[in-house]
C-alpha cells in the first residue's frame, strides 16, 4: 500500500496518495489532482468541496504509512543473486 492521508466525509473518501515524488488527490476513486506537496493537495480539495469540510490541516487528516505487499513472498536468494549479477 502506498503512504496516503485519509478523510471520510458525507461526500466520499478523500485521499492523498503519495505516487512517485508527487501527491494525487482522490475523491472515492476519481483522481481530481497531481501535486508536489500533500498541503496543496489538501488545500485545493478544501477549495473545491466546502460543504464537505475537508480539513487543510493535514494533521487533522488519518495518515496511513506505506507498507510491503503482503501478498508477495520474499525474494528467493538466487533471485537476488541474478538481479546483483545483472
Amino acid at each position: 500500500m502506498l503512504a496516503q492521508y485519509v478523510y471520510q466525509s458525507t461526500s466520499g473518501l478523500f485521499r492523498i496518495i503519495r505516487h512517485g515524488h508527487r501527491w494525487r488527490a482522490l475523491l472515492d476513486e476519481v483522481e481530481l489532482g497531481r501535486f508536489d506537496e500533500p498541503d496543496a493537495a489538501a488545500t485545493a480539495l478544501r477549495d473545491s468541496f466546502n460543504a464537505a469540510r475537508v480539513p487543510h490541516r493535514l494533521d487533522r487528516w488519518r495518515y496511513l504509512p506505506a507498507t510491503a505487499l503482503g501478498h508477495l513472498a520474499p525474494p528467493h536468494p538466487t533471485a537476488m543473486a541474478r538481479l546483483a549479477a545483472a
